[in-house]
């Protein structure tokens, strides 16, 4: 209602334009931002979902989807940061330009003067060398777009926009699109409670694909943390949709949005949720208040509460069954004030080594250099340039 009643107001500028049809509307090819060290992941992941023409690209993937396949995408990718809708491309050799292109698209199909929105940009080796003030000039386009039309304008909210608008000049080549996911996807909604740089959930969701862990065997994580490779895991093995518990998603203010739709999607990837088997995934870590923010965080999920979690110091665990060992280990600010890194990593090499045979653990090192403190040969090592962090990832088989 809101929207209708503003912008019916007024001298009929508004409903005179004929109506511009969009980039994704035409072709349907939307752009996936992916971090470069999984995409080999991410487009095993979209084909999964259904997506066509995948194609990597730079800072992302770009992939062909029906209406369903796009909400099915925003809705069950793991990997995938933003899935971004394009609306105009065009040749951009300076701001004038940029300014005037911008407000050609029809900005009430998306937003009222009342909504909230935010410019994200980036721009490299272009005419324009400051993302901030092309950023700047887009914002100025759409404040002026409805000031003139209505006397009104949206605010600007950069924490949590009802829109966002994705800018990326390159080569002088602008490209507009809105951000049809919302806030970042790997913002899955479980998590209550933190500790200290918690792992990002995209991170740890492609740490527990590379381990090829499907279920047959028991997964463990000696040093859990907030739960964050756990939730990941039980969210992987039960089917839970990555997005279940987020609210709203960015394309709900796209123009074609179908409700019915989007409603069949979430209904029938949500029939697919199984149990989770007794001690199947199992948790601990040495500190008591790391215990209680994971169980806090996986009892919000689906089965959460079947997963086993304690408090104890890896060390001083019994001999754990074959199966697939991951985990995190702390690392610069998670690090304990004074603790020994040296034997500290040497410990969890004597660990995994003595009390883990038969199975294959997953280490993810933050700070690569803390690798060679472990005393143990690598089956290999996997760069994982994500969340912020330059991390490896690292495979070791522990043969019985």
């Amino acid at each position: 209602m809101e929207k209708k009643s503003i912008l019916q107001k007024g001298k009929g500028r508004l409903r005179s334009r004929q109506k511009l049809t969009y980039l994704y509307e035409i072709d349907r090819l939307y752009f996936a931002q992916v971090s470069e060290s999984i995409k080999d992941l991410a487009v095993k992941e979209l084909e999964e979902l259904g997506a066509e023409n995948i194609e990597p690209v730079f800072r992302g993937i770009r992939f062909a989807a029906s209406r369903e396949v796009f909400y099915r995408v925003n809705y069950m990718s793991r990997l995938v940061s933003r899935v971004l809708a394009p609306l105009i491309s065009f040749e951009c050799p300076d701001r004038d330009v940029l300014y005037k292109k911008a407000r050609t698209i029809r900005w009430e199909e998306f937003m009222t003067p009342r909504s909230t929105f935010s410019v994200y940009a980036n721009v490299s080796d272009s005419e324009i060398t400051h993302s901030q003030y092309a950023a700047l000039r887009v914002k100025d386009a759409i404040a002026d777009y409805f000031r003139d039309r209505t006397n009104k304008r949206p605010n600007v909210d950069g924490q949590d926009p009802d829109v966002g608008i994705n800018l990326h000049i390159r080569n002088n080549e602008a490209h507009i699109s809105i951000d049809a996911s919302g806030a970042p996807l790997h913002k899955r909604g479980y998590r209550e409670e933190t500790i200290a740089a918690p792992m990002q959930e995209t991170v740890a969701a492609a740490i527990i694909q590379y381990t090829g862990w499907d279920g047959t065997t028991p997964l463990y994580d000696p040093m859990c943390g907030s739960g964050t490779l756990l939730a990941e895991a039980l969210m992987a093995y039960c089917r839970i949709p990555a997005g279940i518990f987020r609210k709203r998603f960015g394309f709900e203010r796209l123009p074609d949005f179908d409700a019915g739709l989007f409603e069949r999607v979430k209904s029938e990837a949500e029939k697919q949720i199984r149990p989770l088997p007794e001690h199947l995934i199992c948790g601990s870590d040495q500190s008591e208040q790391s215990v209680d923010v994971a169980r806090t965080n996986l009892m919000g999920i689906h089965h959460g509460g079947d997963v086993d979690i304690q408090c104890s110091d890896f060390k001083r665990l019994d001999s754990l069954p074959p199966g697939v060992i991951v985990t995190n280990p702390p690392y610069g600010i998670r690090l304990e004030k004074g603790k020994d890194l040296k034997s500290f990593y040497k410990s969890l090499g004597d660990f995994l080594k003595q009390r883990c045979k038969g199975s294959s653990a997953y280490i993810y090192f933050g700070e690569p250099e803390y690798i060679r403190h472990v005393g143990l040969k690598a089956s290999w090592k996997k760069p994982l340039k994500m969340g912020g962090l330059d991390g490896r990832l690292a495979k070791y088989d522990m043969y019985g």
